[in-house]
């Protein structure tokens, strides 16, 4: 490390140009990124329910659909709207009452039920069918020019239309929680530094990593917008105290070295033997999201991972490169810290450390209890705002037409008339079922298949398949829904071993299931490697199992906040925060008890503990509250709840982090001290 420390110190000028060049690059892969929008994409691609989606886009080209709604009643001027719609690019079928009566069908002879969902109030509902997935380009520039045929955004429905005002939001709004997340950065490290540039360059170098990490991206073909939104704010969160570390390294140097470039030379391998155990448990706390098989945590993971590796490389290159080539600069505008230096805690910890571990375990058990019972949501429209498009067409369409959750079942075409009129009776007779379409159903009107448009009856059937559209009243996500979907699924099964249901109801409930145990995996996961990897740092057993305790218990109690104000949590945030808070906040942890087993080998434990608060407290608050500023003003910003609540539990949590870490880890070091000792390696000549 000693010859990449000089070369790099004697090449400064050099660093920041290519640095500052490779910024093309960097800028070209993030603007050449796709942003999928669409959650449910990540659901593993060998489930049932996907499969089913699969089948509906390539032999229905139903990849999705809209219900739009139209004050026309008129054949005439319905048929007119249904041909402008029919123009747009990505769109297959088109289908309203029109199609039917236009046959010379009398309208007496179709069944209530259609009548219900087709024509009411004055409302007439087109359904429209787009020949590409939910999310795909094709299908959202679809709805697009659709909002314009139909002059009115909020008259046309669906998945798409969702993931479209999600769309426009996350763009509105990414540049505000970058812009938020420098401010509040830049005002703790005003107060934190010795300089008024040097918050500047902190800034800049963190900035230069996160291009690199977001061009990086494009050979991932995609991330996720949760991923977009969070990553700059987050990267900027974790590595800020990493640059900080080296600035006051260089600082310390330059008090016994004078020359500059051997005094930076020295702190980059300070540096890096320092920060790269803090780095790695890092790394591996946001890896541990890979375990989920909802691969929206690989995406997270893999990105915020990618952040931590370019954050370490552009500390030990492009800043001390920076610091060298602005060094006059910077000492023309040193200034005192204005931080203040905690002086008092070390003490009162020290002599009342039984007292702080009592009062953390009475505060245990609500932490623990709120922790397991705060609620969660899973409809995905719910973290959007109720003003959006999309969701006042949705509520639209279950008020004036009770269409809440409409959901297809794929069943073998070859399947007997009996056999299926048995079926769909069976499904009528479910709770919450009020609706089920079907060839057979129209047939017993009295109405043949084959008098139908063609296009009716494309979306009915084709060689190998028949669709039965079944709508219930219940809401996606609700257990009553999912409830409805195991019965029914249990019915279609009885007759047709092969048949599926697909629509939102049904994937949602996968997720469900699936988020459901990615909570545990990526929990189990993330405390096993992070807990390895402490074991090799710090060489202890006794360590890593107090220090995990430790974030485990600012993690609880965090999430039982949420709980006992009454919040209910985006599932997405229930199951990454944990993991992101351990793997961001234990470097507090094994920044202490690092500190700590070095005095404490020169010093008995109540002035070993004394020193070590006094090194290392400062250093904690303000990394602390870096990265809760990266993240307070986008939760307070975020219009988008998936990306909010995110937000508000990282920032929450890491002032909670650092006031466990604070006080109730130097308690149980100087309580566990003699377990320590005994199991720690090199510590047995512990001073008594």
């Amino acid at each position: 490390m000693k010859k990449c420390s000089n070369w790099i110190s004697n090449h400064s000028f050099f660093i920041v140009m290519i640095s500052c060049f490779l910024l093309v690059p960097a800028l070209f892969g993030y603007l050449n990124t796709k942003i999928n929008y669409d959650i449910l994409s990540y659901l593993p691609k060998d489930i049932e329910t996907m499969k089913g989606q699969n089948i509906l886009t390539e032999e229905f080209g139903i990849g999705a659909f809209s219900f739009v709604f139209t004050d026309e009643i008129n054949n005439y001027n319905l048929i007119k709207i249904e041909k402008q719609i029919k123009k747009i690019e990505g769109v297959n079928q088109v289908l309203s009452i029109a199609d039917l009566t236009d046959q010379a069908i009398p309208l007496e002879i179709l069944p209530k039920e259609i009548l219900e969902k087709a024509i009411k109030e004055n409302q007439t509902v087109i359904f429209v069918t787009f020949q590409n997935a939910i999310s795909d380009s094709t299908t959202v520039e679809a709805i697009q020019e659709l909002r314009k045929v139909m002059d009115d955004a909020s008259k046309v429905s669906g998945m798409t239309s969702m993931i479209l005002d999600t769309m426009n939001i996350s763009k509105e709004e990414m540049n505000a929680y970058i812009l938020l997340s420098v401010l509040f950065c830049f005002f703790v490290l005003i107060f934190a530094t010795d300089s008024y540039l040097i918050p500047i360059f902190l800034l800049g170098n963190i900035g230069f990593a996160i291009l690199y990490n977001m061009g990086s991206n494009i050979f991932l073909g995609q991330i996720s917008y949760i991923t977009q939104a969070i990553t700059a704010v987050l990267q900027l969160g974790v590595t800020m105290d990493f640059s900080i570390f080296l600035y006051h390294k260089y600082e310390q140097q330059k008090e016994t070295e004078k020359n500059k470039k051997r005094a930076m030379s020295y702190a980059i391998s300070e540096t890096f033997q320092s920060v790269i155990g803090s780095s790695l448990t890092t790394i591996a706390g946001f890896l541990a999201l890979c375990a989920m098989s909802l691969t929206l945590g690989t995406d997270i993971g893999i990105v915020m991972a990618k952040g931590v590796i370019w954050g370490l490389i552009c500390v030990l290159t492009l800043f001390p490169a920076l610091l060298l080539v602005f060094d006059s600069w910077i000492e023309k505008t040193k200034h005192n810290i204005f931080f203040p230096k905690f002086n008092k805690i070390q003490k009162k910890v020290a002599q009342h450390h039984k007292l702080i571990l009592i009062l953390f375990i009475i505060l245990a058990i609500p932490a623990c209890y709120g922790n397991h019972y705060v609620e969660v949501y899973y409809k995905l429209d719910e973290s959007l705002p109720e003003n959006l498009p999309s969701r006042i067409a949705n509520k639209t369409l279950a008020e004036s037409f009770n269409i809440i959750s409409p959901e297809i079942i794929l069943i073998n075409n070859k399947l007997q008339s009996k056999q299926l009129n048995q079926l769909i009776e069976e499904i009528k007779n479910l709770n919450g079922v009020d609706f089920v379409l079907s060839k057979s159903e129209i047939e017993k009107r009295g109405i043949p298949i084959e008098i139908l448009p063609n296009e009716i009856r494309k979306v009915l059937e084709n060689e190998t398949y028949q669709l039965l559209f079944v709508n219930s009243i219940y809401e996606i996500a609700s257990n009553e829904l999912n409830d409805q979907i195991g019965a029914l699924n249990y019915l279609v099964k009885k007759y047709d071993p092969q048949a599926i249901i697909a629509g939102e109801g049904a994937l949602t409930k996968d997720l469900v299931e699936i988020a459901d145990h990615d909570f545990l995996m990526v929990n189990y996961f993330s405390i096993a490697i992070i807990f390895i990897l402490m074991l090799c740092v710090l060489k202890s057993f006794s360590l890593p199992i107090i220090l995990v305790i430790v974030i485990e218990f600012a993690i609880f109690s965090n999430m039982a906040i949420a709980y006992f104000s009454g919040t209910t949590l985006p599932f997405i945030a229930s199951i990454v925060v944990g993991t992101i808070q351990l793997g961001a906040t234990i470097d507090y942890a094994i920044l202490m008890s690092t500190t700590y087993l070095e005095e404490r080998k020169k010093d008995t434990k109540e002035k070993a503990i004394q020193k070590t608060l006094e090194k290392t407290i400062p250093s904690i608050i303000v990394s602390a509250l870096c990265f809760f500023a990266a993240t307070f003003g986008v939760a307070m910003y975020s219009q988008i709840d998936m990306i909010g609540s995110i937000c508000d539990l990282l920032s929450r949590g890491a002032l909670i982090s650092m006031i466990t870490v604070s006080f109730l880890l130097p308690a149980a070091l100087l309580q566990c001290d003699k377990i320590i000792i005994k199991t720690t390696y090199g510590m047995k000549e512990g001073k008594q």
